[in-house]
């Protein structure tokens, strides 16, 4: 039977994602005439460092994948998560590195000052990694936002990935971007290539998340050839496969 308190907070959870898209933060002018495209990682199993990159690399992109400090290296039933050393691979092949906080706390449960050491802890983590290594994007844990972090998080980092659906076009909420999921069952995963038709369609920036890429993927990965087929499609429909942080390079010059 489900724990009536945890039911509760999910729902508390689904309610401030609604509220945050109905009172936005700081915005960002999406204005593209080419479709875009950026695919992103939460967590970073290994596999999408041994899959994910090299597909992403095999159609000309890179991705973004966003890195819990205090998660590198975990071993976790059915998945491995990457260490410093795979943090370091994806910046040497061009990919992007993002916080996922330290800790993988749901925001809306930390205080603002556990929040800042919490991220504070993060970025020392992947400056030890390399120097230059500074996150400047943020995908939130559990995809629950917090409007009393929102705040801070706007001082740190160029954007927050949040996971309402959506495709981001004209003025957009850069502290709660809209994005896909990419998760079982893997059918799922195939009915996005309309979504990448759809920004064909009528451009925009479309952002898509996952985690694991196997053959016997957990709950919220896919399989790689599911995968490979969804970026190869955005690829043949002429969309750029760009990072989240090239992505807002992009619409920064634009205005």
């Amino acid at each position: 039977m489900p724990d009536p308190i945890q039911v509760i907070d999910n729902l508390a959870g689904r309610v401030t994602n609604r509220l945050l898209a109905r009172f936005p933060g700081p915005m960002v002018e999406v204005r593209t005439d080419a479709p875009i495209v950026s695919f992103t990682f939460d967590d970073v199993p290994d596999t999408a460092l041994t899959k994910g990159a090299g597909i992403l690399e095999t159609h000309g992109g890179r991705g973004t994948f966003y890195i819990a400090t205090g998660m590198l290296g975990r071993e976790e039933g059915a998945r491995n998560l990457i260490d410093a050393a795979g943090c370091a691979e994806l910046v040497a092949r061009g990919h992007e590195i993002g916080c996922h906080t330290h800790s993988h706390i749901n925001l809306r449960h930390a205080s603002r000052r556990q929040l800042y050491n919490d991220l504070s802890h993060n970025a020392d983590a992947l400056a030890a990694i390399s120097p230059n290594l500074q996150p400047r994007n943020f995908a939130f844990p559990y995809n629950s936002g917090s409007f009393r972090q929102r705040a801070e998080l706007a001082r740190r980092y160029r954007s927050s990935r949040g996971g309402l659906p959506g495709i981001n076009r004209g003025m957009t909420d850069r502290s709660f971007l809209r994005s896909y999921p990419l998760q079982q069952p893997d059918g799922s995963v195939l009915e996005m290539r309309g979504l990448i038709d759809e920004v064909v369609s009528n451009p925009g920036w479309l952002i898509f998340f996952g985690h694991d890429l196997s053959p016997n993927p957990t709950p919220y990965g896919c399989t790689p050839e599911s995968f490979e087929g969804l970026v190869r499609h955005a690829r043949e429909r002429g969309c750029a496969l760009l990072t989240v942080n090239q992505a807002l390079d992009h619409f920064e010059a634009t205005t």
